[in-house]
């Protein structure tokens, strides 16, 4: 099996539009992964189109096949 085969075959989310393969459990989860503090004001998230509270984070489960928003407000323009 190639490489390539087997990352098609591993499961997967979407992230901001970006393919990842699919390696932890909740939405605080990924936050943590990337380094994003959920206690950080100006952030969104949302799973599959829909908007997830920050207090369901810890308790949302992301599953294969998941799509998910990421939205950090920034000041300025």
């Amino acid at each position: 099996m190639s490489h390539a085969s087997e990352l098609a075959a591993a499961p997967s989310i979407r992230v901001n539009g970006q393919d990842e393969p699919l390696s932890v459990k909740t939405i605080a989860a990924l936050l943590a992964q990337r380094e994003i503090s959920p206690d950080m004001r100006g952030i969104a998230v949302a799973l599959n189109g829909q908007v997830v509270a920050r207090a369901d984070w810890r308790k949302t489960p992301i599953a294969a096949g998941d799509a998910i928003e990421i939205v950090l407000a920034k000041q300025g323009g």
